[in-house]
């Protein structure tokens, strides 16, 4: 039984409604509806012997009617293909092949399948389920079909359906086209108009009438397919039956209606979404639903199948539920139930699909092209009528196969156009000989044990209790195992390499053994399966090989003694001892020969296996213990360093003995319970002797635990603290746990040949043990005094870390109970121990000498600001504790600066930013001084403190620039470019004070002392020149002139910045000076100045005239020069290589702005003419008529209305426009607007912001036209508009575009400047009468950049 959950529930109103309302709303029946009943017909049609009149149909008479099982028996073998058993006599080439009835998908074309539409596949699953479906051909029914084609010349089949002439006998029947199948349906569909009428077959007075009744009328739409809930006779006192329930389906809904006991509409469902050439499908079937069976309605149209529940409640009202829905890959174009969880599906390609109707998953896949399906195509394109039937039903009818697929008991009939098929699902039994006769014995095996557990779909002849049917299909796969070990020995290559034939097994064998133990035959597996592979000495390799996992996972416990002897044997030839060790541990070794077994393992040093046989097959614990003592307590004893073999087999002894203190087994499982106390007991005995069973004189007491000790102080400590664990209620145990501690301390303490870590293990052990509230330890406390002066001898310096940490250890496992805390804090702080003076002060909550801890400590002196910050910040200390922790870093305030500046700043920001001055007055060192202010001040110090939250005052900042032009003057202007909060007066003085001239010039600038700043850089520069001037030719030239160059730059770069915000007067107040600066040096004679490089001063003078001939025009450049008295009297020779300098820019410049104007004037010329274009090409809409009304413009030839298109292409009449509210007032003129692009772009909702209108399509251009050839009133608007020189929006909107694709200076501003530069008769760019403001030109702004693109492309 399954159990589904009822999903969306589609449940009708069922009380509201009489029968006659709901049916003349659903299906329109006429108002003469015969009264007829549905039980009448049903009556008259199964108790009446003479239904049928064989004269009157002229059926022959046959002398041996077949039975139904001689007809299905006729069949072909099964593992062949669809192929007649003779084609020659099946040929039907004289048939009239333009009979749309017999198209299929194979034969010919039956609709476009190339473009049907498909999605990925699913996997293939024949290996996982089989062959589910048996197909066989009808042989006796396929040859009467061809033979009546060609003898009587009767046509090809039409149809295949089932009539029940008794309760025990259905026949099936192929009917001809002459045939009338009308007559043999209860419910059918007339070939008009594809209604639905239910008819009543009557004889009356030997005269054969029929009655009908119309159910659903053409009218309301053509019902496509009809399915009636049929019942099995188990079912028949169903209480469901008693509706008659009848499903149909149309173009566009499902209906289900109840003929019983009156005509009832009980369910109408939309299919929603579809493709329009898919075929609707109904199929009824009962399904157990909760341990309960009710009908089930599967329909689809398309891809997705959905599942209907019917079920009655307990008013009597039907309530249909809707069950999760199956999506498909494929269309569909027939829906089968085989039985209530298998469904067969048969798509558009004609492949049949058996899927399992719970888990939806495929389980297989059949192509049945061959079988050439008959198609109903001319009954629903109505051909016989004239076609006079919808395009939609004629689309559907290129795919419909109704009357094709006939189903009953499982089984499933196809009727092709010279053949019928039958499927049917196959046995278990038949599924798994499929596979075997294909030689797929894996997947024989896989399908029969899914069988064996229940988990295979479709499952066909399994019956009795589950351990009945396990019991069957097991016997079923011992056979194949049999056939599968005899065809693994006999296919194996009998020549070539080792490692093929050892492939091979490994291929086949392990699947041997995996279901012999999942069928539990291990008497299977280890007598008949291991004597047949012996026989081959590779397979008998691999099927040992093939117990190792199931061994190490403990799931193969029991095996015969000989197998267990090869398996080891095996390994051991093959080298694999680690294997070997692996297996015995998990194996019963009692039936082994155990002095054999031990002699193995410790030749192989397989020490696991070992300790397990002495445990397991003897029960004896302390022999592995004394042969592993042996081996490596003398290289201990005598101080060397244990091998890498030895320190494994210490590791190991220290487990097994807490294995066997804790009553574990060693290496897996536990030991038996009775069994616990005497192994403990047994261990300690072995531990605490006084001496070894082969002592020598020179032995030391106590080997055991000395060795141990010596081994791994702290793991054998960890072994013995988990052991004391468990004394608790044990009194022997506890007496052991003292003597083990007294023999401890006995050992370690009166010994010298163990380090400080290993007595501080001892004694961190021993403080455990003693802080344990039911402790029943005693310890000599002088012990621990003992321990605390070893541990903190001054004059030992070496492991100074290690005794500290020790200590510490021991503390704090509550050790510090057994020393007086002063004479611990007085010894920590002589031996240096800070982290144990940290313990102890931390104890005692004095948090401010723990400041000191942390200072004196080299190692730990930077974790020192962490540590103050989380007392400051953490909450749980008191105020006093904060004060006292901050007045101790006030005190080492210098200490911690000099440690870590920004780590200082940042504590000092964070927690005290209202005491910095105080911090300040603190620091004395100006050094350290410096270097706190920068970290608190400077942001690229990288300190995570909000500058503006600290409340300091400029005179700190101005203190800081102080200190910064003492230590780092280079840095000066850099800093005072990040720093705020300081006062430029103060701040220039200072930076006098300390001759920064370059840092006072930038202050100057910042204050808006523009001259002032210029002042001090130029008096710099003039200083620099007259350095070189007066040197003397030992120093080096390069020098000078770097350092020239550099404040000449530095000066150029300050008039730029300013030059800007000046006028012409202030300009030539800042260049002219440094022009004069630089041509001074040049005026010298060359006996005055010999070593003076005339050629690099020529080069910066040059620098010069090339930046200031950017704010000052050239003529009064000139014009300047020639004033001066030097070069007025005939010295122009020595300038004549700057004035050259001047015009050859000063030609550049003009070619320039000649080509620049030129390139201007063209792309204007040619954004203009497209511009042009566009506004003025003709609007070609994208349809012909209205987009409001959707009547054609030319339709409305009474209504003088106007047709507005937009360039979007929509059209539109203005009245409807007007009515949408689509225009726009502006200026007194009518602006229209697209509606469906401003819904699209608006949400409906048009927008008046001419903001808007430049983005989108809200305003774009529009024709207007009278709907016909004649004029309108809209011809004077027309006229009206085109007098006034006004840019309509399509113009404007082009304009706007071109202005955003050329944004930058303004074109009309370029032309109109290069204009009146043209004008003038000299053609000069620098006219000397040019002066003030006015010369404020486009090409002086430095941030003037010409776009020189190409034209963009646009549609012709």
């Amino acid at each position: 039984m399954e159990n589904e959950p009822d999903h969306e529930n589609v449940e009708q109103s069922l009380c509201a409604k009489t029968a006659e309302e709901e049916l003349n709303k659903s299906f329109n029946l006429e108002a003469s509806l015969s009264k007829f009943s549905y039980i009448d017909l049903d009556k008259e049609l199964e108790f009446k012997n003479d239904l049928i009149d064989d004269k009157e149909f002229d059926i022959p008479q046959v002398d041996t009617p077949p039975t139904l099982e001689s007809i299905l028996n006729e069949t072909d073998d099964e593992e062949e293909s669809f192929v007649l058993e003779d084609p020659t006599l099946l040929n039907i080439d004289t048939i009239d092949s333009h009979s749309y009835d017999t198209s299929s998908v194979a034969s010919s074309d039956s609709g476009d399948r190339t473009n049907l539409k498909r999605k990925k596949k699913l996997p293939d699953s024949f290996s996982l389920h089989g062959s589910v479906m048996r197909h066989s051909l009808l042989k006796g029914i396929s040859a009467q079909i061809v033979s009546a084609a060609d003898k009587v010349d009767a046509g090809l089949p039409t149809a295949i359906i089932r009539i029940k002439l008794c309760d025990s006998v259905w026949v099936a029947l192929v009917l001809e086209v002459s045939m009338e199948p009308s007559l043999l349906s209860v419910s059918t569909m007339t070939a008009q108009d594809f209604s639905v009428a239910l008819l009543k077959d009557r004889r009356v007075m030997g005269v054969r009438t029929c009655e009908s009744r119309c159910l659903f009328s053409g009218s309301k739409g053509e019902v496509c397919c009809i399915e009636p809930l049929h019942s099995k006779p188990e079912l028949k006192d169903h209480p469901i039956t008693q509706f008659s329930l009848l499903a149909m389906a149309s173009l566009t809904k499902i209906l289900v209606i109840g003929l019983k006991p009156s005509l009832k509409v009980w369910m109408t469902f939309p299919y929603g979404r579809m493709d329009p050439s898919s075929v609707p499908l109904l199929a009824w079937h009962f399904v157990a639903v909760h341990n309960y069976v009710n009908p089930m309605l599967a329909f689809c149209r398309g891809d997705v199948v959905h599942f209907l529940l019917v079920k009655r409640d307990e008013s009597g009202a039907i309530h249909v539920t809707k069950q999760k829905h199956l999506h498909l890959y494929y269309d569909l174009i027939n829906f089968t139930w085989i039985n209530s969880r298998t469904v067969v599906l048969l798509d558009s390609v004609e492949k049949l699909h058996v899927i399992d109707r719970q888990t939806q998953e495929e389980l297989e896949t059949v192509e049945i092209s061959e079988v050439q399906l008959v198609y109903n195509s001319s009954h629903f394109k109505s051909l016989a009528t004239g076609g006079n039937v919808s395009q939609a039903l004629a689309l559907v009818g290129e795919k419909a196969c109704y009357q094709s697929i006939s189903s009953y008991g499982g089984q499933i009939f196809y009727l092709g156009t010279k053949s019928v098929y039958v499927m049917m699902l196959r046995s278990w039994r038949e599924r798994v000989d499929h596979l075997l006769k294909q030689d797929c014995l894996t997947e024989a095996l896989a399908l029969a044990w899914s069988f064996h557990e229940g988990k295979a779909k479709a499952v066909v002849g399994l019956s009795g209790d589950v351990s009945k049917r396990k019991a069957v299909v097991a016997d079923r796969m011992v056979e194949i195992l049999f056939h599968y070990a005899d065809r693994a020995l006999k296919k194996c290559p009998d020549q070539g390499k080792i490692q093929v034939m050892e492939q091979h097994f490994q291929d086949m064998v392990p699947v041997i053994v995996d279901y012999c133990l999942l069928l539990e035959r291990k008497d299977l597996l280890f007598s008949q399966m291991y004597d047949k592979l012996s026989e081959n000495s590779v397979a008998k390799g691999v099927f040992l090989e093939c117990l190792e996992p199931y061994i190490l996972s403990d799931k193969l416990v029991g095996m015969t003694p000989q197998v267990m002897k090869d398996l080891i044997v095996h390994f051991q030839d093959k080298k694999l001892m680690e294997n070997v060790e692996a297996l015995i541990v998990h194996m019963d070794i009692t039936s082994l020969d155990i002095q054999q077994v031990v002699l193995m393992c410790w030749e192989n040093r397989l020490y696991d296996a070992m300790i397990y046989v002495y445990n397991r097959g003897m029960n004896e614990f302390i022999s592995p213990m004394e042969k592993l003592f042996r081996v490596i307590a003398p290289p201990l004893n005598a101080g060397r360093t244990l091998t890498d073999e030895q320190v494994v087999m210490g590791n190991k002894l220290l487990v097994y003995i807490s294995c066997c203190l804790a009553g574990r087994a060693y290496p897996l499982g536990d030991i038996p319970e009775d069994l616990v106390p005497l192994v403990k007991n047994q261990v300690f005995e072995f531990l605490i002797r006084l001496h070894s069973a082969e002592a020598s004189p020179e032995e030391e007491i106590y080997p055991y635990v000395r060795t141990l000790l010596h081994f791994d102080t702290r793991e054998f400590l960890n072994v013995l603290a988990l052991t004391f664990e468990d004394f608790k209620n044990d009194k022997q145990a506890v007496e052991y746990q003292q003597r083990i501690v007294d023999i401890l301390l006995k050992v370690m303490v009166e010994n010298s040949d163990f380090t400080p870590s290993q007595v501080g293990c001892l004694f961190t052990f021993l403080a455990r043990q003693l802080a344990k509230p039911d402790n029943t330890l005693f310890v000599n406390r002088t012990l621990f005094d003992q321990v605390l002066e070893f541990l903190c001898s001054p004059d030992d310096d070496s492991r100074h870390s290690e005794r500290q940490q020790v200590l510490l250890e021991l503390l704090q496992a509550g050790g510090i109970v057994q020393f007086e805390e002063s004479r611990l804090i007085r010894m920590a702080e002589k031996a240096e121990f800070y982290q144990i003076c940290e313990f102890m002060y931390e104890r005692e909550h004095q948090y401010d000498k723990i400041i000191d801890c942390y200072l004196r400590d080299p190692l730990r002196e930077e974790e020192v600001f962490n540590y103050i910050h989380n007392i400051l910040s953490i909450p749980g200390h008191s105020a006093e504790e904060k004060q006292s922790v901050w007045q101790k870093a006030m005190d080492h305030i210098e200490e911690l600066v000099s440690l870590r500046p920004c780590k200082a700043a940042e504590l000092v920001a964070t927690h005290f930013s209202e005491q910095i001055e105080t911090v300040i007055k603190k620091l004395q060192n100006q050094v350290l001084l410096f270097k706190f202010l920068r970290s608190l001040l400077d942001p690229r110090e990288g300190i995570h403190v909000n500058q503006e939250l600290l409340q300091m005052s400029p005179c700190v900042t101005e203190q800081f620039i102080e200190l910064l032009c003492q230590f780092s003057p280079s840095q000066v202007i850099e800093t005072l470019q990040v720093l705020e909060c300081y006062r430029l007066e103060e701040t220039i003085q200072i930076t006098q004070k300390y001759q920064l001239h370059e840092v006072t010039a930038y202050l100057l600038e910042k204050k808006g002392d523009i001259h002032g700043a210029f002042l001090i850089m130029l008096k710099r520069l003039q200083s620099k020149l007259q350095e070189i001037t007066h040197q003397d030719e030992k120093t080096k030239e390069e020098f000078s002139l770097k350092d020239v160059e550099d404040t000449m730059v530095e000066t150029i770069a300050l008039c730029q910045r300013n030059s800007h915000n000046l006028n012409q007067q202030q300009r030539e107040a800042l260049w002219f000076p440094l022009l004069e600066a630089m041509m001074a040096p040049q005026k010298l004679s060359g006996s005055a100045a010999p070593h003076l490089p005339p050629e690099a001063l020529k080069s910066l003078t040059m620098q010069v005239l090339n930046s200031m001939a950017a704010f000052i025009a050239l003529p009064s450049i000139l014009q300047r020069i020639l004033q001066d008295p030097v070069y007025g009297k005939g010295k122009l020779g020595e300038i004549q290589g700057l004035i050259l300098g001047m015009l050859d820019t000063f030609n550049y410049e003009q070619t320039l702005l000649e080509t620049t104007t030129s390139l201007l004037n063209q792309d204007l010329h040619w954004s203009l003419c497209n511009l042009r274009a566009s506004v003025t090409r003709g609007l070609n809409p994208k349809q012909d008529y209205c987009s409001i009304c959707l009547q054609q413009y030319k339709r409305r030839q009474e209504m003088a209305d106007e047709i507005i298109v937009f360039s979007c292409g929509h059209l539109y009449h203005s009245f409807c426009l007007q009515n949408k509210e689509c225009t726009i007032e502006t200026e007194g003129q009518t602006r229209w607007t697209c509606y469906k692009c401003s819904s699209s772009n608006k949400a409906g909702k048009l927008s008046e912001n001419s903001s808007e209108v430049k983005k989108g399509k809200t305003a774009p251009s529009q024709v207007k036209m009278s709907p016909s050839c004649h004029p309108s009133k809209g011809d004077s608007a027309v006229k009206k508009a085109a007098s006034e020189p006004v840019l309509d929006p399509q113009q404007i909107q082009a304009f706007d575009q071109l202005c955003h694709l050329y944004r930058g200076s303004s074109r009309l501003a370029l032309l109109t400047e290069l204009s009146q530069n043209r004008s003038s008769e000299s053609y000069r760019p620098f006219s000397g009468s040019q002066s003030g403001p006015a010369f404020n030109s486009i090409f002086q702004n430095e941030n003037f950049q010409l776009q020189l693109i190409p034209p963009p492309v646009t549609e012709d």
